[in-house]
């Protein structure tokens, strides 16, 4: 295999996997070219050069979930983005195709059948999108990231997700981590944190919590996201710590600091903390079709996670849980080998394996 194209884009959901993809091909393929494929929308356009990929765009598709002016004019906007799809292909002459879903994917999906160009398919969720339920009928070649996905040609390879997180050794950080966020050594510590933009409701209770938290000596490392805010009250000298950042680009460390979670449930979220043995309290995004519930239930199912629906997880909730978890050592333990027993963290590499069978067809 010479030359690959990696589509995806919009949200990290798309863009992590397919920059560890990309990672763990020219790892095994050191001269292999890869371009990515996006639209100007999303967040590709900074990660992916960032990461040292180039990255060809292509008009989105959004498909309208009413009935309106904007659905009638769908299918002239995905000719036109399978064409200039097409016109990359032609351009980058991939060995194949591989598609991590969203905007970008339909059009690439169709571009590499229309150029019987060998296509890969990745599920991030454990409810597909309408993108890969689309590219899943153009090739036996379909991998998801979590177990009971219902997909044609499915197989379980699970998320790809960034090498420093995937070898961390969380213990062996710990005290570099805390230090570096300016938190204490010994006290129990949780880890707060809505994903790359933030959670209102998150940030609300946990302003809420931070009372009744710090009077059971937790200590909290708080990302609020770069809009967020949080409503602290006054505290006194001595108390256990409440730091709080906007954004913190070495998840690696935070990870490592902190003796629980409290997140979202975002596949990437997911594979990550409960990859790495991090017991989590999950809170699972109220809007879409409830992938987020379903992406956190083998890991709630096994015992390494709590799973708390967006609404229910108040001021009233979180006081009466929050603090005994922090501070039960065995129970932490419990769950943490619960969850890394869940999620496999090699993906990058079986996904690979995956691509190079495709390119060799």
């Amino acid at each position: 295999m010479d030359r690959v194209l990696l589509a995806g884009g919009g949200t990290a959901g798309h863009t992590s996997p397919l920059l560890a993809t990309a990672d763990a091909l020219r790892r095994r393929h050191p001269d292999l070219a890869v371009t990515c494929l996006g639209t100007p929308r999303g967040l590709e356009v900074t990660v992916i050069p960032a990461a040292g990929y180039p990255l060809e765009l292509v008009s989105p598709v959004p498909l309208s979930r009413s009935i309106n002016a904007d659905l009638f004019k769908t299918p002239a906007r995905l000719r036109q983005s399978v064409r200039e799809a097409a016109a990359v292909i032609d351009k980058v002459r991939p060995d194949v195709v591989v598609g991590f879903g969203g905007y970008v994917s339909v059009p690439a999906y169709l571009a590499a059948r229309k150029r019987s160009v060998p296509l890969v398919v990745h599920e991030g969720n454990a409810l597909p999108g309408i993108a890969n339920k689309l590219g899943a009928r153009l090739t036996p070649y379909v991998a998801t990231s979590f177990p009971d996905t219902r997909l044609r040609h499915a197989r379980y390879t699970g998320l790809p997700i960034r090498r420093m997180i995937s070898t961390l050794d969380r213990a062996a950080l710990r005290a570099q981590a805390r230090e570096h966020f300016g938190l204490d050594a010994e006290r129990p510590t949780l880890l707060v944190t809505g994903g790359s933009q933030g959670a209102q409701r998150i940030n609300a209770t946990l302003g809420e919590t931070a009372a009744a938290l710090a009077e059971a000596g937790v200590q909290v490392l708080h990302i609020v996201g770069p809009k967020g805010e949080v409503a602290l009250p006054a505290r006194a000298a001595g108390s256990a710590p409440y730091v709080v950042e906007r954004y913190v680009d070495r998840m690696d460390l935070a990870y490592a600091a902190a003796d629980a979670v409290v997140c979202r449930s975002g596949s990437n979220t997911v594979t990550e903390v409960s990859g790495v043995g991090l017991p989590a309290v999950f809170v699972p995004l109220p809007h879409g079709n409830g992938e987020q519930a379903l992406n956190a239930r083998p890991v709630v199912d096994a015992g390494g996670a709590l799973l708390v629906a967006d609404g229910a997880f108040t001021r009233e909730w979180a006081s009466a849980t929050l603090p005994g978890l922090l501070n039960d050592t065995s129970r932490l333990a419990q769950m943490g080998a619960a969850a890394s027993g869940v999620i496999p963290l090699d993906a990058d590499e079986k996904l690979a394996d995956l691509i190079d069978e495709a390119a060799a067809r």
